[in-house]
């Protein structure tokens, strides 16, 4: 056994509806996979090809804990997703073999220093800490795959009680099967590896004290309070 010369750092997991936890690898982001986001954000859903940035595994908020409102930031906004979590890696994996590789899925937030990512891209730079920062993905219990279905549900994310995004999974421009296949033709995906798979429409800043709660059908739901 290798002599750390500082202590390992803890394994970042998810927990798993009925028990068990499930070691968190990498987090990958599809950006702007639902046309209406696309829009707002001032894109062109029709042109653009799936595009990816990642979060650190420790970035993984669990439980329905706080999620501390982060430094150097004036407008945090919310982002509701679906999280798909890999149980068999691979490369180049073909679109219908892709769902055979998912071990199963849950409800995610990807938060975001949305004026850190602003400032990235009007200069060309790299949204890492607009995106990749600490506490910046709460997520609910990951639920197995065995009869899920997730090319459809509604996704909803509710702000101190009020409606701020609603949408349907099958509004996603690239579904989670060409996801998990365009994705495996970039990086060797691994057992561990997480996909966040795009937001709809309406993000918008929230404020220390707001309670967050999102719901996808069929799949769960993810809680945190911006504290």
């Amino acid at each position: 056994m290798a002599d750390y010369v500082i202590a390992p750092p803890a394994v970042a997991a998810l927990p798993v509806r009925g028990g068990g936890l499930f070691p968190v690898r990498r987090i990958f982001c599809v950006g702007r996979n639902y046309a209406e986001h696309a829009r707002e954000m001032g894109s062109d859903p029709d042109r653009e090809p799936p595009f990816y940035f990642t979060k650190p595994a420790d970035a993984v908020v669990t439980g329905g804990a706080d999620m501390p409102y982060p430094s150097m930031t004036k407008d945090l906004h919310h982002e509701m997703e679906l999280v798909v979590a890999i149980g068999v890696g691979g490369s180049d994996i073909a679109e219908a073999d892709a769902l055979n590789h998912v071990w199963g899925y849950c409800a995610g937030l990807d938060m975001t220093r949305r004026d850190l990512q602003a400032e990235a891209k009007k200069g060309g730079r790299p949204w890492d800490m607009g995106k990749g920062f600490d506490h910046s993905a709460p997520m609910g219990e990951l639920v197995p795959v065995a009869g899920v279905d997730v090319s459809k549900g509604r996704i909803e994310l509710k702000v101190n009680g009020q409606v701020r995004q609603t949408s349907d999974l099958s509004k996603l421009i690239w579904s989670v099967p060409e996801v998990i296949a365009n994705l495996s033709r970039l990086v060797r995906l691994a057992p561990g590896d997480l996909i966040m798979t795009g937001t709809p429409e309406n993000v918008a800043a929230v404020q220390r004290g707001d309670l967050l709660e999102g719901v996808i059908e069929g799949v769960g739901t993810v809680t945190a309070r911006i504290a």
